[in-house]
C-alpha cells in the first residue's frame, strides 16, 4: 500500500493565514483536459484567466493543477492518468509534463494541455541552459534539443543525439554549442563526455560512479553527481572533487549562474533502503572544494533550492526552510512554514516540496493539501491556499 506521508504536528512559529476559496474540480476524471471530468465544461466566461507570468502547475494522482501564482488558487484542474512529472521548458508560456509515452507540452499560461508530445520512452531529466532546453529519454537514452521560443504551434526542429547504450542519464548544451552528456548503460553509469557542436567528442571522464543529476554554476561551470564526489566541467577540462567519505554519493544538485557554489545531497550508506541525511554539500567550482553543513533535519530530493542571491535553501522533514550561506557553508535562519514530515519509501509519493521563483519560495504541505508562498528574505508566508487533492511536484513559469 502506497504510503502518503503527513505532518506530525501542526506549523508553528507564526500566525495562520486563512484559506483561499479555490475551484475544487474532479481528481478522479478520465484522461484528458479542460474542465471538471463529471460534466460540462465551465463557460470561457465562468472561468479564471491565468497570468502568463505567474502560473504555477502542481501534479496530483490523476492529474494537474494550474495555479494562479499570486493567489495560488486552482485556474484550471487537467485531468490527467498515471504518474506525472513537471518542468519548466524554459520559455515564459509553457511546462514539460512527463508522461508514460513522453513530455507533453502544456501551455501553462493558457492553462491547456496541448497534444503536442515529443515522444520518449521513459522520459527522464529536462534542462534549460544558454537558451536551449534539452529532454532526456531513459529508454532510448536519447537527447532531444530545441529553442523553446518556437513552443506554441506544433513541436519545434529539434536536434537528437543518442548515446552508445541507454540509461538514466542528462544532457545539457552550453552557450559555445558543446553539450555535455552522461555515459551510461542498464548496468552501470560510469561518467561524462564533452562533445563539441559537431557531435564530437572533445573529452571524457568515467571515475564518476552511479552518475546522477546536474546544475550550472558561474561561468558555465557544469556539476555531475557521482556516488564519491562531483565532476566539474568547467574551461574546457573535467575535474574530480572527491567526497570525504568512501561512498559520499551526490545525486541532486541546484545551482545558481551568478554564483561559484553548487548545493547538492549527501548521502553515506549505499545498503540503505532510505537514507535520510542530515548533511548538506557545498562545492565551490572555482576552488574546487566540497563542504559539507550539518542541517541537524533531515530533508528529501525535492527540498534543494537556490535564492535570488544564490543562497541556500532546504526544506528540512522538520517544516522549516533552512537558508544556507553558501560561501561561508553555515545555516543563517531556519523559518518554520509546514508541519513536520517523514521522507516516503516510494520516491513516486507525495511529501513537501519546494520551488523557487525569484524572491518567493513555494513549498507544499501533501498532509494538509496547501501550498504556501514564503518571501525568501524574511521568511513570512505571504499567501497560503488549499487544493481540492494533495500536490506531489511543482513547478512554474518564470518570474516576470
Amino acid at each position: 500500500m502506497p504510503h502518503h506521508p503527513r505532518p506530525l504536528s501542526r506549523r508553528r512559529g507564526r500566525a495562520a493565514l486563512s484559506a483561499l476559496a479555490v475551484l475544487g474540480l474532479s481528481a478522479t476524471a478520465a484522461c484528458g483536459s479542460g474542465g471538471a471530468g463529471t460534466g460540462a465544461a465551465p463557460e470561457e466566461s465562468e472561468r479564471p484567466a491565468a497570468e502568463a507570468a505567474d502560473a504555477l502547475v502542481a501534479t496530483y494522482d490523476g492529474g494537474l493543477y494550474v495555479l494562479d501564482g499570486k493567489t495560488l488558487e486552482v485556474v484550471e484542474d487537467i485531468p490527467l492518468e498515471g504518474f506525472n512529472r513537471v518542468n519548466p521548458a524554459g520559455d515564459d508560456r509553457h511546462v514539460l509534463v512527463s508522461t508514460s509515452s513522453g513530455f507533453r507540452v502544456l501551455d501553462a499560461a493558457g492553462a491547456r494541455l496541448t497534444d503536442d508530445k515529443f515522444p520518449a520512452p521513459e522520459p527522464g531529466h529536462v534542462v534549460h541552459h544558454a537558451g536551449q532546453t534539452v529532454l532526456f529519454s531513459d529508454g532510448a537514452g536519447e537527447a532531444t534539443v530545441f529553442d523553446p521560443a518556437d513552443l506554441g504551434e506544433g513541436l519545434p526542429e529539434a536536434e537528437k543525439h543518442t548515446t552508445e547504450h541507454p540509461h538514466h542519464g542528462v544532457a545539457l548544451v552550453l552557450e559555445n554549442g558543446e553539450m555535455v552528456v552522461t555515459l551510461g548503460d542498464e548496468e552501470e553509469r560510469p561518467g561524462i563526455q564533452v562533445l563539441d557542436a559537431d557531435r564530437e567528442e572533445v573529452t571524457r571522464n568515467e571515475e564518476c560512479p552511479g552518475v546522477h543529476g546536474e546544475a550550472t554554476a558561474r561561468d558555465e561551470a557544469v556539476v555531475i553527481g557521482c556516488e564519491d564526489g562531483v565532476l566539474v566541467y568547467s574551461g574546457g577540462e573535467i575535474t574530480k572533487v572527491d567526497s570525504p567519505d568512501d561512498y559520499g554519493r551526490i545525486g541532486n544538485q541546484a545551482g545558481h549562474e551568478e554564483s561559484p557554489y553548487v548545493l547538492g545531497d549527501y548521502k553515506t550508506d549505499p545498503d540503505a533502503e532510505l537514507e535520510r541525511p542530515e548533511r548538506v554539500s557545498v562545492i565551490d567550482t572555482e576552488s574546487g572544494e566540497l563542504e559539507l553543513v550539518d542541517l541537524g533535519t533531515s530533508y528529501s530530493f525535492r527540498s534543494l533550492g537556490r535564492g535570488p542571491e544564490g543562497e541556500g535553501l532546504v526544506l528540512g522533514t522538520d517544516g522549516a526552510l533552512h537558508v544556507i550561506d553558501m560561501a561561508a557553508g553555515e545555516v543563517t535562519a531556519s523559518h518554520p512554514v509546514v508541519g513536520e514530515w517523514s521522507e516516503p519509501l516510494e520516491w513516486q509519493d507525495p511529501r513537501p516540496t519546494l520551488y523557487v521563483r525569484g524572491d518567493t519560495a513555494y513549498v507544499t504541505e501533501p498532509g494538509e493539501k496547501k501550498v504556501y508562498a514564503v518571501d525568501i528574505a524574511t521568511g513570512e508566508v505571504t499567501t497560503e491556499a488549499e487544493l481540492p487533492e494533495a500536490s506531489n511536484e511543482l513547478t512554474g513559469l518564470p518570474a516576470a
